[in-house]
């Protein structure tokens, strides 16, 4: 009986941890999207009945989220979307366009042809999008862009530090590509990246790398050290 018991309860956890799994991603897909912002309160209740779960795994996926910097969890209030300052978030700018710079430097080595070609056909889509205004469209296309060189590179370490600052960084990004004429701008930035990429020059590229990020930085919070615009 306690064996069975002991299998039984193993696969309930693994069953609770897989939901929990899947609610954290649907909730960092919320945030990342946009429809949960900033200072969003997150309902157990309302969450666990819109995602067909029960408000054990709903708990769990924000106790996960905290730990990533999404979430805040205040006493007696309940579970909010973090909101940044601007000094937060300009530092998270900074930190991500050092390891951008490092992410082209690493790939452009290296990078074969259907690689350049996967980066190509990103960019060719996301100029419709910006052609159009949408940045519903434009967004997850962007994050698949800068997901693919940090993968391609194969520096795992690096990969992991990336994926972290990505995370914290949906809760302001959209806003510089909200900007009239910024998803236009930021994917001829994205052309010139695959350029250097395809010429396999690894300073080029690195150098693209981090001015594509400084300049979203700099049209938020200005140049840094000196008064934001």
């Amino acid at each position: 009986m306690t064996a069975v018991f002991d299998a039984a309860e193993a696969l309930n956890i693994r069953r609770t941890e897989s939901l929990t799994s899947l609610v954290r991603r649907e909730l960092e897909r919320m945030i990342e999207s946009g429809e949960l912002q900033g200072g969003d309160r997150l309902n157990e209740n309302l969450l666990a009945t819109k995602l067909g779960v029960s408000r054990g795994p709903v708990r769990e996926a924000c106790r996960g989220l905290e730990q990533s910097g999404l979430v805040d969890v205040i006493v007696n209030r309940g579970v909010f979307v973090r909101t940044l300052s601007d000094r937060e978030a300009a530092e998270l700018y900074d930190i991500r366009a050092s390891l951008m710079r490092l992410a082209g430097m690493t790939l452009a080595p290296v990078i074969v042809d259907w690689q350049i070609a996967e980066l190509q056909t990103l960019v060719d889509k996301m100029e419709v999008a910006a052609q159009q205004d949408d940045l519903n469209t434009f967004y997850p296309l962007n994050l698949q862009f800068h997901h693919a060189i940090t993968d391609y590179g194969g520096n795992e370490r690096l990969m992991v530090l990336a994926s972290a600052i990505q995370r914290e960084a949906h809760l302001f990004r959209r806003r510089t590509l909200h900007m009239p004429g910024r998803m236009l701008a930021s994917n001829a930035e994205h052309r010139s990246i695959v350029a250097a990429l395809a010429a396999h020059d690894a300073i080029r590229a690195g150098t693209e790398m981090e001015a594509h990020v400084m300049n979203s930085r700099i049209q938020l919070f200005g140049v840094p050290g000196q008064p934001a615009p």
